[in-house]
């Protein structure tokens, strides 16, 4: 504490909550002593090291066992983004959820995040405020990290995050109840010792399809564009809960489908699919058989059939006359010239 306290050119020692500054006239003269409020004075902040912090906002983040690689690099950037954030060992399967509060107590946060797998094909998320509540659940979808992603955007490590909201979030009360467990898990107590004076990202929470869509963006400061650093991930709500891990159900998502029935909707489908294409083959099948059988009448054969004209009948009366032969005449100069021989 002693290098913070150093006089310099007589003036007053530097204080907890700052010092006072004089802005000197542009002649160089000493400033006419007149009333401490008519004096250009300003007072500078502390620094940020010197701040005190007060919010005590401790995040722990763990899973169960049986998680895939992509959940564990996604908890792994959560850490790296929250550096108000503690980790602890996977929970064993047979425990229960109750048993997290626990184990908050012993790490000493009061909120949670806790990635729970299921038949290593299905993530959810727990967000709870321990130990007294609420708490909501939620399935994890379209999951993408930062080694995956590849986007430009960067920030820097440790620094606070602003929270961007949709405006959603203020129309409905269990949004509002999300939006609110959202401010406290995500936010950076400000002069925590592991956080960096700095605002440059921004997560963004935006409601679409009935999902939460979570975004991390880098603040350009020329133009105070945004670039997407990652990670991102969607949420799907299914319940929140008046205690922690459990307890009264306050909200319930009517439009919320399992994993589990959406594959076997996906299923029934293909099965209802190649059930038609063999309806549709048999009945090719029975048309060909049919098309082979031996007709005994065509049915087109009178169709260009035109009836002959009606003669009138005529009876001869009469015995026809006799015809008479003709003789060849070259035959009866050939016997005459044997004759003459």
């Amino acid at each position: 504490m002693s290098a913070f306290k150093r006089k310099r050119g007589g003036q007053n020692q530097v204080n907890k909550k700052g010092k006072k500054i004089k802005i000197v006239a542009d002649d160089g003269n000493e400033p006419v002593d007149v009333e401490p409020e008519r004096q250009n004075e300003f007072v500078l902040p502390p620094p940020v090291s010197r701040g005190k912090w007060t919010n005590k906002e401790r995040v722990l983040i763990f899973s169960s066992r049986g998680i895939n690689f992509r959940t564990r690099h996604l908890m792994s950037d959560l850490k790296t983004m929250m550096p108000h954030s503690k980790a602890d060992t996977k929970m064993d399967r047979k425990d229960k959820l109750f048993v997290i509060n626990e184990v908050c107590e012993i790490k000493n946060c009061n909120k949670c995040l806790f990635f729970e797998a299921k038949k290593k094909q299905d993530l959810y998320m727990w967000i709870s405020n321990s130990p007294h509540g609420p708490s909501a659940k939620f399935l994890v979808q379209n999951i993408h990290t930062l080694a995956e992603l590849k986007m430009t955007g960067n920030c820097l490590k440790g620094s606070r995050p602003l929270l961007s909201f949709d405006p959603k979030f203020d129309k409905e009360p269990h949004y509002a109840l999300l939006k609110e467990l959202f401010t406290q898990t995500f936010s950076t107590p400000r002069y925590h010792p592991k956080s960096q004076p700095f605002v440059d990202h921004v997560f963004t929470f935006t409601i679409a399809d009935n999902r939460i869509w979570f975004r991390n963006y880098q603040i350009i400061e020329e133009d105070a564009s945004l670039v997407e650093i990652g990670p991102r991930f969607v949420l799907n709500l299914i319940k929140i809960f008046q205690g922690s891990f459990g307890g009264p159900t306050l909200y319930e998502n009517p439009g919320f489908k399992s994993p589990n029935m959406h594959r076997r909707e996906i299923r029934l489908a293909a099965a209802a699919r190649v059930r038609e294409k063999q309806m549709v083959k048999e009945m090719q099948k029975t048309k060909r058989t049919e098309a082979k059988q031996d007709l005994e009448k065509d049915v087109t054969a009178d169709v260009f059939f035109t009836p002959a004209e009606e003669k009138p009948v005529h009876i001869e009366t009469e015995a026809p006359e006799p015809k008479v032969a003709k003789r060849n005449k070259h035959k009866a100069f050939k016997r005459q010239r044997m004759v003459h021989r």
